[in-house]
């Protein structure tokens, strides 16, 4: 019997497939049913603080400021008994969620302020939550910010929030970093259980009638996984942090690349979303038979044998890769007429 056991953020997995943040598990049933197709742990949806301060800033505006130089308007909306706001409404899921399922649940935060951070990183962590998923979704547009002050922002966050807080911590990244590898081992030094390769930034769109910019909502593809397994293989070895992939790993190949490469687990969304939670069970069905087939005992033996460090050719992983596929390309017959 093949061995799918893994390990990430120090929780003990059965195998390497967990669900990314995702609408699927936004409500219990939703998230039972990712538990019965044989999710290894599962990610929620962020908190995101600057949601928070929009219902904080309307609740003063709408209920709490109405009778403001307006004596006879103290009743007009009158305040209802018990407000449930939705920090209340996410914190109540995660403690159902703790209550309901067996595996793993890792919360996510999106914050905007050091403060937000550490108080609702603080407040995941006393709801029940294993361990804490950072999705630092910054996008450097402006042009006096340096790539120092952006990499520095993420660091404080991670060193500020680790004094807070005593659950595993990994920060999901964006691959727009100019040295990857030395960020993540300044994150490593910051405190940093694992990381999470990579965030996915959604692109906004064009549109040619009205010419307004507007919103654009895309799944990943399968394209998109091989990035992630790059840097994968080259982290793998050179750091002491959990590694996690994210973005494009849409069949069990995908999963064995990225296991190969050296990830501890593989999270999927897209794939889920577009073909049902039964396409989880069978990538992990065709991982314990391709373990079986190539005369693996287990993941744990598998894992990193193809990475930077013990590849054939670690060359392949650089720059002498670029050159070889330039060279080695060939045009479609038909495509110089």
């Amino acid at each position: 019997m093949v061995d799918l056991a893994t390990e990430y953020l120090g929780l003990k997995l059965a195998h390497p497939l967990v669900p990314s943040a995702s609408p699927l598990s936004k409500d219990l049933d939703s998230a039972r049913r990712l538990e019965d197709a044989g999710a290894a742990a599962i990610v929620l949806s962020s908190l995101f603080e600057e949601k928070i301060e929009a219902e904080q800033q309307q609740m003063e505006r709408f209920l709490f400021g109405q009778g403001i130089g307006y004596g006879e308007a103290d009743s007009f909306h009158p305040l209802p008994s018990q407000i449930v706001t939705y920090m209340d409404q996410y914190l109540d899921h995660l403690q159902r969620l703790k209550s309901a399922l067996q595996i793993p649940v890792i919360a996510s935060l999106n914050g905007t302020s050091v403060g937000g951070w550490i108080e609702y990183g603080k407040a995941l962590q006393d709801a029940g939550a294993d361990a804490l998923e950072l999705n630092i979704y910054h996008l450097a547009a402006d042009i006096s910010e340096s790539s120092e002050t952006v990499e520095n922002r993420y660091l404080d966050i991670v060193r500020e929030l680790k004094r807070q807080i005593n659950i595993p911590l990994a920060v999901k990244l964006s691959p727009q970093f100019s040295s990857p590898l030395h960020f993540v081992q300044r994150l490593q030094e910051a405190g940093a259980d694992g990381v999470a390769l990579f965030n996915r930034f959604y692109q906004p769109d064009i549109d040619l009638d009205t010419l307004e910019v507007v919103p654009k909502l895309q799944l990943s593809t399968p394209a998109e996984a091989l990035l992630r397994v790059r840097w994968t293989a080259l982290m793998y070895g050179r750091v002491r942090l959990s590694l996690a992939v994210t973005g494009g790993f849409h069949q069990a190949d995908d999963v064995i690349k990225a296991l190969l490469a050296g990830a501890d687990v593989v999270h999927l969304c897209s794939v889920l979303l577009a073909q049902g939670v039964g396409k989880l069970g069978e990538i992990r069905s065709e991982l314990a038979d391709w373990l079986i087939e190539h005369e693996y005992e287990s993941v744990s033996q598998m894992k990193g044998s193809v990475s930077r460090q013990h590849a054939i050719d670690p060359s392949a992983y650089e720059r002498a890769n670029y050159i070889h596929v330039l060279d080695s390309y060939t045009p479609a017959p038909g495509v110089l007429r």
